[in-house]
């Protein structure tokens, strides 16, 4: 009732809130936002800038610091004082969040040129906690003051407003050095990572001018003038490969190692004296607390022996562990092992990333430079030409100065006679031509110009004021002048903040890594070579069709007779390869369903074994498709053929770097395997069977038959008939021959030219006619190996074997022969030897 006598309906009460809703898709809004979200962490937080090497948050410390005056030359102030201001006026985040990245700017431990002088405690290197803002201080470092915001006054850079539209705030600070490059970085943003390690400034330094000498300088003459990191905590670099990717793509492993030394220790009064390893120097960012509780760790579990006593001596002097050696090691093994075992040799894992023009860029040293370089050329011209302007200001003040001075008692009657100071500044200008500045200056210059020393004053500054415009004008207009000034200044800084070199560099850094990575973990390779070296030299790898592996010297295999023509009977399986040693065979094993994964049949020479126990661990269970050698050559493929009737074709390059691990090589869909694996030579022909008996030829080309990527399923080749299965494929060229066996004993010898060519899908012709309706073809083999074994299914050990030479060639009408089999027995497989 109330609502009629107000005379507004019940669904009106809310229109304007509902005309404000807008409908929109969950998973866009979640897009959306998270964009937004990453996007604000990798610019405005975690990345820092090429050109300044700052985060957001070190660059408005550093400039509230600026703001505040806290110079070198000024008695430090309070972190916390320091803290609020950020807080208040640049960066509206958690205070802690600001106090850790003014502890890091502090830390000598962290960074190699420390932006910030710290009074206080800032923590250690053994990872203890900084005390809390209120009770640490803080001013800038010399470096800071003067490579960084010195020339901040002089229209450099650009500024923006804050958070809240009250301040400006840099957006850049005008940077003299790559500090960059000079104090690293790292940073993890959504994605994305950023960590650059130390540098030396003096190494850097020449760096930058060798490339304003010589833009083109090669990357050789590059890395050797700055041959690699410095960390502030010392240590070793390793020279090689890692460190070299690092500088060349922006991302790498540059190994590092601490520095030990052995000497002789007094354990305790009466006691004999042992050998110590005693470390000075650990790897950059290595806790040393935490790297000494490790050790004691893997001493007390057993896994580095030798070690009677661990000690950590370090003092204001410098770091100083000892680790003592028991009297019956070895004190050059125990260091060693450390080497070995733990972090006292690790790993710096470098990816040069930078904010370049707003956007994060993955940046090689050549890149990195050059980008620095570009920038602090355009901070010179903005310096110059805000000189220049102030310079022009100074010097038309001057010039009017002197004119009033020439024209002094006109000057005087003219400013007694004007009613106010608008009227004598009008009339300076227009009887004397004065400009509006001039006339200010004439009208507020004081009496003690116009005695003779102040005017002689004037015109000599006035001559310098013309002499300094006309050097600035010229370092605008002249490049080379310009680039000469800033390597004058390069220089200078050069000359007072280079220090030399704390980290040493080590040759043959990759032997070393090496050496590590087996002691860590013995990499399967290297296992694998030690087994191959202690088989003989004139030993043979055997693998028979019933899994079996093992190796046998030339005596063995002749007594075995495999080589051979063998009647059907109990004898041992036939051999799918026979191969020397001594020629490192690459044998792979494919599983059904579409891995591979090298054969570690050089296990074998220690026990022989079944198939499954040379198999990666990663294979463990699977049924194994195919063993094959892989084959050499140029313009070779393989051929994978699956139960549906595809097939695909992979380049031979995949296969020749696999890992130990196994890998994915045909992406099958559930109840599809892998049937055959055929090697594939361009311009050959491949033949494919089903169980009816039908054919397909199909050449082997680009058109027919593509090159395709691991995930690939591949096209279909043969579409099969109801109840008919795929049985296998081969390779041959036109005048070769391929072997047919049905499961009944139905051999045949057919000719390929026997055989039409067809497309991929065609319906082929029959190229074994089974007058049995139940009998079945069940393989399919070329004609590449003397020596055939037929195995036969359902029977352990029986088996017969042929030579290729006594079967004659058919063509697709031929009816082929049968094997002298017994009533009942049934062909499992053909066996082709492969031998070397």
């Amino acid at each position: 009732m109330a609502e009629e006598r107000s005379g507004q309906r019940p669904d009106e009460g809310n229109s304007n809130g509902s005309d404000r809703i807008e409908a929109i898709a969950l998973h866009q809004e979640m897009q959306r936002s998270y964009l937004e979200y990453a996007m604000s962490v990798i610019v405005g937080r975690a990345l820092p800038d090429a050109r300044d090497g700052l985060k957001p948050v070190q660059r408005r410390i550093l400039y509230a610091m600026h703001e505040l005056g806290l110079t070198p030359d000024r008695p430090y102030r309070k972190c916390a004082r320091v803290v609020g201001d950020v807080l208040g006026k640049y960066h509206p985040h958690g205070d802690q969040a600001v106090y850790d990245a003014l502890v890091r700017l502090v830390q000598t431990f962290a960074s190699r040129h420390p932006l910030l002088d710290g009074h206080g405690n800032f923590g250690s290197v053994d990872d203890d906690p900084p005390a809390a803002m209120r009770y640490t201080e803080t001013r800038l470092a010399p470096i800071a003051n003067e490579a960084l915001l010195d020339e901040i006054g002089n229209e450099t850079v650009d500024f923006a407003p804050n958070f809240d539209g009250s301040q400006q705030e840099p957006t850049v600070l005008p940077a003299q050095l790559p500090f960059l490059l000079l104090n690293g970085c790292t940073g993890i943003a959504v994605g994305m990572a950023t960590n650059i390690p130390p540098h030396n400034l003096g190494e850097v330094v020449d760096a930058l001018i060798a490339l304003i000498r010589k833009p083109d300088l090669s990357d050789e003459k590059l890395l050797q003038l700055v041959p690699g990191p410095d960390f502030p905590t010392g240590g070793e670099v390793l020279i090689g490969a890692g460190l070299r990717e690092t500088y060349l793509t922006g991302r790498g492993s540059i190994p590092m190692r601490g520095v030990a030394h052995i000497e002789e220790v007094q354990p305790g009064k009466g006691r004999h004296r042992r050998g110590a390893v005693v470390i000075t120097e650990l790897p950059y960012q290595l806790s040393k607390a935490g790297w000494i509780e490790k050790l004691a760790e893997q001493v007390n579990d057993g896994r580095i022996s030798g070690i009677a006593d661990i000690r950590d001596e370090s003092d204001r002097d410098g770091m100083r562990v000892v680790v003592e050696v028991r009297r019956d090691a070895n004190a050059e093994m125990v260091l060693a092992e450390l080497m070995r075992r733990t972090a006292l040799q690790s790993n710096f894992g470098a990816i040069l990333l930078a904010l370049v023009n707003g956007q994060p860029v993955q940046l090689s040293l050549r890149r990195l430079l050059q980008e620095f370089l570009s920038y602090r050329e355009l901070t010179l011209i903005r310096r110059t030409s805000h000189a220049l302007r102030r310079c022009e200001e100074r010097l038309e003040v001057v010039q009017g100065l002197i004119v009033a001075l020439d024209a002094l008692q006109e000057v005087i009657a003219m400013i007694t006679a004007a009613p106010d100071a608008a009227s004598a500044r009008a009339s300076l200008q227009v009887r004397l031509d004065l400009s509006e500045r001039q006339a200010d200056a004439v009208l507020a210059m004081p009496l003690r110009r116009l005695t003779g020393l102040e005017q002689e004053g004037l015109r000599r500054e006035a001559e310098q004021l013309a002499e300094e415009r006309a050097r600035l004008c010229h370092l605008l207009d002249d490049r080379g002048t310009l680039l000469d000034t800033m390597v004058s200044e390069l220089r200078g800084l050069k000359k007072r903040y280079a220090t030399p070199r704390r980290t040493r560099l080590v040759e043959g850094g990759d032997a070393l890594v090496a050496q590590r990575a087996a002691a860590v973990r013995p990499n399967v390779e290297l296992q694998r070579q030690q087994a191959r070296q202690a088989l003989g030299s004139d030993s043979r790898l055997l693998i028979q069709a019933d899994g079996l592996v093992r190796i046998v010297s030339p005596a063995q295999l002749g007594r075995l007779h495999l080589e051979d023509m063998a009647e059907l009977g109990d004898q041992p399986a036939p051999a799918r390869l026979i191969l020397p040693t001594a020629a490192a065979p690459a044998v792979l094993a494919f599983s059904t369903d579409g891995r591979v994964a090298p054969l570690r049949w050089e296990f074998a020479g220690q026990q022989p074994g079944s198939l499954e126990r040379f198999l990666p661990e990663s294979l463990s269970g699977a049924s194994v498709a195919q063993i094959m050698v892989l084959p050499q050559g140029d313009g070779l493929s393989l051929g994978l053929l699956s139960s549906d009737g595809r097939f695909k074709r992979l380049p031979l390059e995949e296969f020749q770097e696999l890992s130990s691990r196994a890998s994915t090589v045909l992406k099958l869909k559930e109840g599809v395997s892998l049937r055959r694996v055929v090697v594939c030579r361009d311009e050959q022909d491949l033949v494919v069977a089903g169980s009816s008996g039908r054919l397909l030829r199909l050449a082997v080309n680009e058109a027919n038959l593509p090159l395709m990527g691991r995930t690939a399923q591949g096209p279909m080749l043969l579409r099969l008939l109801p109840d008919e299965e795929v049985v296998g494929a081969a390779c041959g060229s036109s005048g070769s021959s391929v072997l047919l066996v049905s499961r009944t004993g139905r051999l045949k010898r057919l000719r390929l030219d026997g055989l039409r060519l067809c497309q991929r899908g065609d319906l082929g012709q029959i190229g074994l006619r089974l007058p049995d309706r139940s009998d079945r073809l069940v393989d399919l083999c070329g004609d590449g190996s003397p020596l055939i074994g037929v195995r036969l299914a359902g029977t352990e050990g029986r088996s017969l074997r042929l030579e290729l030479s006594g079967l004659a060639e058919q063509d697709a009408a031929g009816e082929g022969q049968d094997l002298p089999l017994a009533t009942g027995d049934a062909v499992r497989e053909l066996v082709p030897l492969i031998s070397g």
